[in-house]
């Protein structure tokens, strides 16, 4: 799986600075950029703020708010010393997010107040490439970014937005920047960073569309799993959020979480929801754990915890489960999360138990 971080952000910078240093020579004072409100010197401004303040999260490790700094540049700064300025920002959090742990998440106010190095180099990526659209668009260059990169970044951050055959073009579109036939304009967009749950020793990591991509095609999916993971049943559910995302239909917090132990940062198992919750307000949801993994408990605590994350939903009645009769294991995990069996039923011609637990 090719990881987002400071060879993306690198790349997305020296790109965008080599095609605004065509245009130093214009007025950037008084020339709107784009659709914004801002001056295209502002928006440049703003572009290296924006990398530096990533930068600043994740090496101070903030996890409440913003760490309360800005940049200011010396008066007299010209076009070509603002770009000068962008790329030493851009370099400073490439070399954060090298040195940065994967499990260290830093404050980020969309949706879910944290992002991990990844979704940082996503926004970051994302905040130069938009930006310098924007400029681009009054001061006169075509700018085109890479197409593998804006897939990568969609994948990463905007998992309920359906992939579209030209990446930039769907980036524009969902940021609110251009049309795309079919689909209705956007007129409010925020990304989406992946949800955290915490459940003790755990923490329930949300699955990207891009992570699920890898993990359908065999890959580890960006984690680093005990011996013998990860189980058959985490692919299949990556494959069934794939599915999903391609089709538009994705709802992040109602996917595929990977369980992550605290202590060392290895994947141990996954557990997801089957999709949103039904009409009547029942979410059914599955799990597995690596062999190797087996017989901690660890099955139990994440149950409760995405259990209980769910039921604190207000759309959210009942959670539901099933497995097969021979599984006894699984019926105890069940049993000790507080589900009560209520039926037997038949799944494609197999009786399975089924179980719920309300609130």
């Amino acid at each position: 799986m090719r990881n987002m971080g400071g060879e993306q952000v690198e790349e997305a910078v020296a790109s965008a600075v080599a095609l605004l240093r065509t245009a130093t020579d214009r007025d950037w004072q008084t020339a709107r950029a784009g659709r914004l409100e801002w001056s295209c010197r502002y928006t440049a401004e703003h572009v290296a703020g924006v990398l530096i303040a990533y930068a600043g999260q994740l090496a101070g490790r903030a996890t409440e708010t913003w760490v309360p700094f800005e940049i200011t540049l010396d008066e007299g700064t010209g076009n070509e010393d603002v770009l000068q300025v962008v790329e030493t920002s851009g370099a400073l959090l490439a070399a954060t997010l090298r040195t940065t742990p994967r499990e260290v998440r830093a404050f980020h106010p969309y949706p879910f107040r944290s992002a991990d190095r990844e979704g940082f180099a996503a926004m970051g990526v994302v905040e130069v490439f938009l930006h310098t659209h924007d400029i681009a668009e009054v001061l006169g260059p075509v700018y085109e970014p890479p197409a593998e990169l804006c897939a990568d970044v969609l994948a990463r951050i905007f998992p309920h937005v359906q992939p579209g055959a030209d990446p930039w073009r769907t980036l524009l579109w969902a940021t609110g920047r251009g049309d795309l036939p079919g689909r209705a304009p956007v007129t409010e967009w925020r990304w989406r960073n992946n949800l955290v749950v915490p459940a003790g020793r755990l923490a329930l990591q949300g699955v990207t569309p891009a992570a699920a991509t890898d993990l359908a095609a065999g890959g580890d999916g960006g984690f680093a799993w005990v011996g013998g993971g990860p189980f058959q049943g985490t692919r299949d559910a990556a494959g069934m959020l794939l599915k999903a995302y391609q089709a538009g239909v994705h709802r992040p917090e109602w996917g595929v979480f990977v369980l992550v132990r605290r202590e060392d940062g290895r994947a141990v198992g996954g557990m997801g929801f089957h999709g949103p919750p039904d009409e009547d307000g029942r979410v059914e949801i599955g799990y597995d754990l690596a062999e190797a993994a087996r017989g901690n408990g660890y099955a139990t605590e994440a149950l409760r915890a995405l259990s209980a994350w769910a039921l604190a939903r207000e759309e959210v009645t009942s959670v539901f489960a099933t497995t097969e009769p021979e599984n006894t294991a699984s019926q105890a995990v069940l049993a000790r999360a507080g589900f009560v069996r209520v039926a037997a039923q038949d799944a494609e011609g197999t009786e399975q138990f089924a179980y719920e637990l309300r609130d």
